[in-house]
């Protein structure tokens, strides 16, 4: 089986909306905005390349990142050839570009939790907040890869749901603090 990694930048109050500028959000960029940066804060990043076999994206962030990140070679070497994975009830693979490698348009959670059934490494989802919300409410998250952001921003959309479920036990497997305030966490799901 394998290990579904959800990675998150996440204020302090739980928003995950635009951390990198994406237009629609009146605090988009915010990780950027009033924090020094710290490149230490980032390597997880990089890391998180490393490991992952696999990449998994809600339809959004696949139309936000594909017109971008295939370019990107020197920050985002190993997404550019690994598998990719889309999320969509209505993306059609005409809509996918050709420059990002091989992409595969997965229609529901169960294809997800099928797609965890095959061999291979990791798969690690980027941004995506709606899809990663579905996919822990629906028990598929086996670990949480986050950095914390010393921010409250108050609206804007949350990394987890308000489902009213079974109270659910992580167990945290690292942490690091930076001179910036950013705090890495690593939570693995107890089941």
């Amino acid at each position: 089986m394998r290990t579904l990694i959800a990675t998150a930048f996440v204020s302090l109050d739980g928003v995950v909306e635009a951390p990198g500028g994406e237009p629609g959000y009146r605090n988009a960029g915010w990780t950027f905005k009033d924090i020094e940066f710290d490149p230490a804060a980032y390597a997880l990043k990089g890391a998180e390349q490393e490991e992952a076999a696999a990449l998994l994206l809600g339809r959004v962030s696949y139309e936000a990142f594909s017109p971008v990140w295939p370019d990107m070679t020197e920050e985002f070497p190993h997404y550019k050839v690994m598998p990719k994975y889309v999320v969509s009830t209505t993306l059609r693979d005409e809509d996918l570009v050709t420059n990002w490698g091989e992409t595969t348009i997965l229609r529901s959670l169960g294809d997800v939790a099928a797609l965890k059934e095959t061999e291979g490494g990791p798969i690690i989802v980027n941004g995506s907040a709606t899809l990663v919300r579905d996919l822990t409410d629906a028990g598929l998250v086996d670990r949480l890869n986050l950095l914390v952001f010393p921010v409250l921003l108050g609206a804007g959309k949350r990394l987890f749901s308000e489902t009213d479920k079974e109270k659910q036990p992580l167990k945290l497997i690292e942490s690091e603090s930076y001179s910036n305030g950013i705090q890495k966490q690593i939570f693995e799901f107890v089941r």
